[in-house]
């Protein structure tokens, strides 16, 4: 995937969430909430496996379109796209269990780290799987990061997908999140 770190969409477009897994929600999404490309584009902000009993049938589904309307289909990293969550979380076992070894996890993985990390649709709003980061205050900070790897257990890219928005702080702006990893903000 050709893609910047920072990947321009223009509006009108379709915002996905967590997937998970969830193979048939996807479907169901694509005909009855946003109708499919090219007629109407999107943006998924990642989490597309673990926990959901079809994560290799979410991801190939998502890599398919992609691969057919790359104008209209934005795929994000999210914290889930992580070689460390997805054996701990599901995706390496349904893999193992579906193809009997480790190949189609180690590509799946490996195909993650070319996944974008922000959309800014129409140079208004910025789109990332998680959130805010103290470490990055320009778009140019984000599309600076080498992305090209494993996530890191901090720092910006870190930050982009594992941190939170929080209504109830007090005080600082930023707290270190209770997940070990990114802040609330």
């Amino acid at each position: 995937m050709e893609e910047n770190n920072v990947q321009p969409v223009q509006s009108p477009v379709t915002i996905v969430g967590d997937l998970h897994g969830q193979f048939y929600d996807l479907l169901q999404m694509l005909e009855e909430v946003g109708g499919c490309p090219p007629q109407t584009s999107y943006i998924f902000l990642g989490d597309y496996v673990d926990r959901g009993h079809n994560s290799v049938e979410t991801l190939s589904l998502l890599l398919c379109l992609k691969a057919v309307y790359p104008a209209h289909i934005t795929l994000l990293r999210g914290n889930h796209e992580s070689r460390q969550i997805t054996q701990v979380y599901g995706f390496y076992d349904e893999c193992m269990r579906k193809y009997g070894n480790a190949s189609a996890w180690r590509y799946c993985v490996s195909a993650f780290d070319s996944f974008g990390l922000a959309a800014i649709v129409d140079a208004r709003v910025l789109c990332v799987h998680g959130g805010l980061s103290p470490d990055v205050r320009t778009l140019d900070q984000i599309r600076a990061i080498d992305r090209q790897q494993e996530i890191p257990h901090e720092g910006a890219f870190c930050d982009l997908v594992w941190s939170d928005p929080e209504d109830s702080l007090v005080g600082a702006p930023w707290q270190v999140s209770p997940r070990g990893a990114g802040y609330l903000f």
